[in-house]
């Protein structure tokens, strides 16, 4: 297992991409490829396995999906026959509002080519994805549970697949789900490609990467469970009866300064946070709520109307801790503080995305002091 440590000063149009995917990255506004991108991008475009892990923030979706689409970019076809379209590269994530940012980005990055791409994902009717599936798809993002419902009803078949990449495989462990894992791997040629993307290189990652990957290039470009460098974070000790008056006061401070009051703020309970969303509705700041108890045709329509800006807070629990992408977002509320320093990190990664400044405010009590004292780097302290 080799590591990779440099970084390089390539910029895009450097890289070697071909002008439909250099041209769609130009667009995006990317001229200088992230840490994560500039280290792994050249591995997967050469067929080599990767184990990679980043700060949350910092690119790494692009770092895999860009040199996806020009490893396959040689097989696409305009051709309107499925059995020119079978799937090549499959991307597995643990959760619906992951796999829906992945797909976005996906979407984005290969619209001058003719690579088919499509997300499958449960809690919604599977009819409209199984026509896409059906018509014909190259590049697919999946949660595991829907992707083995839609093997189960043959509408996707893995015979095909060259490229397999495990994103944030340390929630997938932690979700229990290494059984739809192995079962949907058993399913793919083991002559293939596998990308492995962690938070962390725990035990129970690195052994799920000797299982399935082939002499894999690890890059790990930032200390674990550190948030982002372009987070600033900030802690107020607060009594817990008055953390809800301190999150209105944090969002009208930034309204007196001129600035948007748009933030998440993060609650451990699904029932903190449905009472916090009526709360701050209450103090008339517009708020909504996204939970596990909410479907996801709930969860997409509170989430378009936070990104659309109609809605000044995202109230959520951890299921939005990662996957979501909102640009300009520069405040993260944390109303309790997780017990796993991941969850922190990841939730305090929505802001300060693709180079901005953010910054990350967790609202604590006595009580909760203890779980703060293995944040890094030094966080500033509120009153």
């Amino acid at each position: 297992m080799s590591t990779e440590q440099n970084n390089t000063e390539l910029t895009f149009a450097e890289t070697g991409f071909a002008e439909p995917i250099l041209k769609a990255v130009l667009e995006q506004g990317y001229t200088k490829p992230t840490p994560i991108q500039a280290q792994a991008m050249p591995h997967v475009m050469q067929g080599r396995d990767v184990m990679g892990a980043a700060q949350t923030g910092t690119g790494k979706t692009a770092a895999f999906v860009l040199p996806i689409l020009q490893n396959i970019l040689p097989m696409a076809s305009n051709s309107a026959s499925p059995a020119r379209h079978p799937i090549r590269a499959l991307v597995l994530t643990p959760t619906r509002e992951l796999a829906d940012q992945v797909a976005d980005n996906a979407f984005k990055y290969a619209k001058y080519t003719d690579i088919r791409t499509a997300v499958v994902f449960g809690g919604v009717d599977m009819s409209a994805q199984t026509t896409l599936l059906r018509s014909g798809v190259e590049l697919l993002i999946a949660t595991p549970g829907r992707l083995l419902d839609h093997i189960t009803q043959k509408t996707a078949n893995l015979s095909q697949v060259q490229i397999l990449i495990l994103d944030e495989a340390d929630r997938m462990l932690d979700m229990g789900f290494l059984p739809d894992l192995q079962r949907i791997i058993s399913l793919i040629p083991a002559q293939r490609q596998t990308l492995l993307f962690s938070a962390t290189f725990s035990p129970e990652i690195k052994k799920l990467a000797q299982s399935y990957l082939c002499d894999p290039v690890t890059i790990e470009v930032a200390r674990q469970n550190a948030a982002a460098d372009t987070v600033r974070q900030v802690i107020h000790m607060v009594p817990s009866e008055r953390k809800k008056d301190a999150v209105v006061k944090v969002l009208n401070s930034r309204i007196q300064q001129g600035l948007s009051r748009q933030a998440i703020v993060f609650t451990n309970s699904r029932i903190g946070c449905s009472k916090l969303a009526s709360a701050l509705e209450r103090s008339g700041i517009k708020a909504g709520a996204i939970h596990g108890d909410k479907s996801q045709i709930e969860r997409m329509q509170i989430l378009e109307s936070f990104k659309n800006g109609s809605m000044d807070v995202l109230v959520a629990t951890d299921v939005a801790a990662r996957g979501l992408d909102v640009g300009g977002l520069t405040h993260v509320i944390h109303m309790n503080i997780p017990d796993e320093l991941p969850f922190y990190t990841h939730r305090s990664g929505r802001t300060g995305r693709a180079g901005e400044k953010g910054v990350s405010i967790a609202l604590v009590t006595n009580r909760d002091a203890y779980k703060i004292r293995n944040i890094v780097p030094p966080i500033v302290t509120g009153k």
